[in-house]
């Protein structure tokens, strides 16, 4: 087994040393076998190929036919397309590569209405075709290169699917004019309820004749074959049944919806045979859909030789209690785990109390069945709807030094790589972007950007900003976050290992847990130290002896005591002799 040397890590004036170790169980020959690679042994970058890297100048406004899929470049609007596409992403893998990323998950990439009511469809969430890659993205044998080449560097390659809905293409009699647009004064359709379409009170749906065989496959083009209730609110019944700001809801509980979004996924899997699914908007649609979809488009996977194809829905809810019904009831073997965010973001950004992860970590057996468990969910600190973990940060104290800043990012980074789940890294984190908010304010180019809103922030741990092309694999958050892969690479108890609680107080922002994987002997003690201020603290070991891996000079262990003095904003590992 391989010696490796991580190296050395400065944290807040404190020299911390990190060990050399032998790795354990390394993920052997992961260039040729990252179709048996265990998911759990991945590390995800989730990133939006509009806004990541422009390979190909000539697809920046789409194609000129079919016209739906035309139009709409703007890199000076931050809802415009800014020009990237898969080839970008394919030009920067080795970028990603040296990151640690093993897998990459894209936003949708299939056939747009580019141009809507509200906006333009940069974010790939307004299909109209579910048979062929957007224009302004590339084609689909672009896509089959991007595949084959990140294969080839041992990276998989994971489709962000929609089931919920597709382009706003019905309009309704009630509240649309004929030209397909709002009348003057209505901003939305009201939603209509169940109990007022048994009454009668209903819409009645169109079609522009321009638009009625849009969609592909046919049967989309249908119109009984969605709610037509109107605008979601997005409570009660609407959640399920109502539009998203006009976009189509499809009617997931007919057996035609579900036979036909089943056959849509299983040709896509057979067609470019990505790695698996990230699925939009999940608790949107019927919980009886999901029992259907999810085990067919598993058991597809296999049978075209795919066999360790994994699904993963969004759930937006930071309920462990709401997210476990999908990875249950609903037959999904993993979800987003929005939980794990707000606790991560609470402790490292919010300085709330670790007793919050204490709390959350015991909830973990809800996940638990014959096809899913808690180490089996997508961690995460930010996203594209919610916005950065750098906003985060400065959304609690902007009047913080850059360098606690800049700590605060690496530390919350460490934490998702070292604790339960598989991590996410969102695009441009690792570069230390900000963001001025959510959804297209969380949106910034990777490549020089000519967005003034975004231009103008300040970003974590460099002199740069947006108007750079920012790719620098020296920037302190890419080295940390590449640290921290290779040695979740190296070290199954990581990957594998049992989450266990060690040590958590009220009014104490030092907590302790372990990784703990019995089938190779191996347990791993890990503290953070969340707070400002310098910490102490002892606890009992239970007649254990711990090594350090990654340790503060100012730590020993006496008899059956565990003494530690911690820097602020820091954490140390050791591992069980």
């Amino acid at each position: 087994m391989a010696v490796i040397l991580i190296g050395l890590t400065l944290i807040t004036g404190c020299r911390l040393v990190w060990a050399q170790t032998e790795s354990v169980d390394p993920m052997v020959d992961i260039y040729e076998k990252y179709l048996l690679r265990d998911v759990r042994d991945d590390i995800f970058y989730f990133v939006m190929p509009d806004r990541f890297n422009n390979g190909d100048l000539s697809n920046d406004n789409g194609s000129v036919s079919p016209g739906e899929s035309h139009g709409g470049f703007d890199p000076y609007s931050e809802r415009g397309f800014h020009g990237g596409d898969i080839k970008g992403i394919e030009d920067k893998l080795e970028y990603l590569q040296s990151l640690g990323v093993t897998a990459i998950w894209m936003t949708p990439i299939l056939r747009n209405k580019a141009i809507q009511h509200d906006g333009i469809a940069h974010h790939g969430y307004w299909i109209v075709d579910f048979t062929e890659i957007d224009p302004h993205f590339g084609s689909n044998d672009d896509l089959k290169q991007l595949i084959n080449a990140a294969h080839n560097k041992g990276i998989k390659v994971f489709f962000d699917i929609i089931t919920n809905h597709t382009a706003d293409v019905i309009k309704f009699e009630q509240c649309h004019q004929i030209d397909g647009t709002y009348q003057v004064g209505l901003q939305e359709c009201q939603y209509k309820s169940i109990a007022q379409l048994a009454s009668g009170d209903r819409y009645t749906p169109f079609v522009l004749p321009r638009e009625k065989q849009v969609k592909k496959p046919a049967w989309l083009n249908n119109p009984k074959f969605y709610h037509n209730q109107g605008d979601s609110t997005f409570k009660g019944e609407s959640s399920l049944n109502g539009d998203f700001s006009g976009l189509d809801d499809l009617n997931t509980s007919h057996p035609q919806v579900i036979a036909g979004m089943i056959e849509i996924y299983q040709n896509l899997i057979t067609e470019f045979k990505p790695d698996g699914f990230r699925i939009d908007t999940v608790r949107h649609v019927d919980m009886a859909f999901w029992q259907a979809f999810s085990p067919a488009i598993i058991d597809h996977a296999h049978a075209v030789g795919i066999p360790k194809f994994h699904v993963f829905g969004e759930v937006y809810d930071t309920s462990p209690k709401a997210l476990s019904r999908y990875t249950t009831e609903g037959k999904l073997p993993s979800v987003l785990d929005f939980a794990f965010q707000q606790v991560a973001a609470d402790i490292f950004y919010r300085g709330k109390s670790p007793m919050l992860a204490k709390e959350l970590f015991e909830q973990d057996s809800l996940y638990d069945d014959d096809d899913s468990s808690a180490d089996l969910l997508m961690t995460f600190l930010g996203n594209h709807d919610m916005g950065r973990s750098g906003y985060f940060i400065n959304q609690h104290d902007a009047t913080q030094s850059d360098a606690d800043k800049l700590q605060r990012s690496i530390l919350s980074h460490a934490y998702m790589m070292l604790s339960r789940g598989i991590p996410v890294i969102y695009y441009g984190d690792e570069q230390g972007f900000t963001g001025d908010g959510n959804d297209i304010y969380a949106r910034e180019d990777m490549f020089k950007s000519k967005v003034v809103s975004y231009n103008d922030n300040v970003l974590l741990g460099t002199t740069a900003s947006t108007a750079d092309d920012n790719f620098d694999q020296q920037h302190p958050i890419y080295n940390a976050i590449a640290r921290l892969s290779q040695f979740r690479k190296n070290h199954q108890v990581l990957r594998r290992g049992e989450y266990q609680d060690r040590f958590y107080e009220h009014n104490n922002p030092v907590f302790a847990f372990a990784r703990v994987d019995e089938s190779i002997g191996k347990e791993w003690l890990i503290v953070f130290n969340s707070g400002t201020v310098q910490k102490q603290l002892s606890f009992s070991l239970q007649g254990k002896r711990f090594v350090p891996i990654l340790a503060a000079q100012s730590a020993k262990q006496v008899d059956d005591t565990f003494y530690l003095i911690l820097p602020r904003l820091s954490y140390v590992i050791y591992e069980r002799l």
